[in-house]
């Protein structure tokens, strides 16, 4: 990458962009209280789209973008799978793995340079983290209630 580049303004986007991004998710995770928080999110998010962004750079009859992104998946795999504890039979970590996931999918979808659509993808994300916690809550609730006196037996 050369001076040009990094002076750029799509340069600076993309991490302002990767900022937003990983930061929202982040917060999200550490109001939980999650092990993926605010700093970790940002570095997923911004370590792939670096990775993305220079893979889409890369020039000659060897270079394959492609190629970058799969190998960024795999990699991503192995540090969801650290979050991922198995303990007397119960399995945890299972949603901050996928988190982990999802937020390197969104740092591909930047360095590829659709900044709309991360942003969108980012708002669906915290959609499903927020609202299926509201749901599984509401279920609880009712569980508890006189409705699920009549379920146990």
């Amino acid at each position: 990458m050369d001076l040009a580049n990094v002076l750029s303004e799509l340069f600076w986007l993309k991490i302002l962009v990767t900022l937003l991004c990983g930061g929202l998710i982040g917060f999200e995770r550490q109001w939980r209280g999650k092990p993926a928080g605010i700093r970790t999110s940002i570095l997923i998010c911004l370590g792939t789209e670096i990775f993305v962004s220079f893979g889409a750079m890369l020039d000659g009859p060897a270079a394959d973008p492609a190629r970058v992104v799969g190998q960024v998946i795999t990699g991503v795999g192995f540090l969801g799978a650290g979050v991922i504890m198995g303990k007397e039979g119960i399995v945890k970590g299972v949603t901050s793995a996928a988190v982990i996931w999802i937020l390197a999918a969104i740092g591909v979808v930047i360095g590829m340079g659709y900044l709309f659509t991360a942003l969108a993808l980012t708002l669906v994300a915290l959609g499903v983290l927020v609202g299926v916690e509201f749901l599984e809550s509401t279920f609880k609730k009712l569980q508890k209630g006189v409705h699920g006196q009549y379920h146990r037996g």
